[in-house]
């Protein structure tokens, strides 16, 4: 069995079949750190999850289409992100994480390389809110490329976050689900400002990380993720977030592929959040 596949002999076939176009639209690649090290400064080093066995889960499930978000322990090098698009680039699209040192050269060379928008982490334990000065300029040397920020927040920074969040003049999308703890419910603070945000034209969720918010069998994040789908059908996306950095526990895809006639009961909204809304926003044929 090749090395990259051998991982899936421990994870089952989904029951529900995604359609044709279905798009991952949160998952990362992870070195291998021989060929692409990790940050200096980073706040936790993953097994290495390389291109090979992304591709590997994605065929196990079903998925055809991918977005690549690059994560924090490789900091601002795209390297391993943007060698994984060139090796099939109808097949993958990124988002990247600058920083100050990038011009509009290194701008052009990420958009060549399929890249579509840019990650700040808000998250306490990556380090807590950017240098918001760094988040402006970048914000505004991208807002004419057609790119989008994503935003990875912790959910009690949901409502101290909106205001500046309401002004952003570019598209934006909220990490998974906000990270709104499940067992909270549907009346929570957070869930509710989150509802408020995604009325906003610009604002897109995804629906991804049932296993961050809840545990098996995430029955408790299938309400939050069915009222974000209803709240804004067309501005809503899902991703299985392989191979789960920093997780609580050993989550199966097929699992997280399940979920999803929970989250959108019927074949149009499937369509929506799987194929047509990534589709849109990542040029996706």
């Amino acid at each position: 069995m090749n090395i990259h596949a051998s991982f899936l002999a421990k994870r089952r076939k989904p029951r529900f079949k995604l359609p044709p176009g279905a798009t991952d639209a949160h998952c990362h690649v992870f070195g291998p750190a021989a060929k692409f090290p990790y940050a200096p400064n980073r706040r936790y080093t993953p097994e290495d999850a390389p291109k090979e066995m992304l591709r590997a889960l994605h065929d196990h499930l079903g998925v055809e289409r991918s977005v690549i978000v690059q994560a924090s322990c490789h900091g601002a090098d795209n390297a391993a992100m943007l060698d994984c698009i060139a090796s099939d680039p109808k097949r993958y699209r990124g988002v990247a994480i600058v920083d100050d040192s990038f011009r509009d050269a290194d701008y052009d060379r990420l958009h060549a390389g399929g890249v579509r928008g840019v990650r700040f982490n808000f998250v306490k334990h990556l380090g807590g809110a950017p240098d918001m000065g760094v988040f402006a300029r970048v914000l505004d040397r991208i807002k004419g490329r057609g790119w989008h920020v994503v935003l990875h927040l912790d959910a009690p920074s949901i409502i101290p976050l909106s205001d500046m969040i309401r002004k952003l003049p570019l598209p934006f999308i909220v990490d998974h689900m906000g990270r709104v703890p499940a067992k909270d419910g549907l009346d929570q603070p957070p869930l509710r400002a989150l509802l408020e945000l995604s009325r906003l034209e610009n604002c897109w969720i995804k629906v991804c990380g049932a296993e961050r918010i809840s545990m098996p069998p995430y029955d408790k994040a299938v309400p939050i993720a069915h009222a974000l789908v209803q709240a804004a059908p067309e501005r809503v996306l899902w991703g299985t977030d392989f191979p789960h950095p920093n997780a609580t526990h050993e989550a199966d895809e097929a699992d997280l592929v399940d979920l999803v006639p929970q989250y959108a009961a019927d074949a149009l909204a499937q369509r929506r959040l799987l194929v047509d809304n990534p589709a849109r926003l990542y040029g996706f044929d």
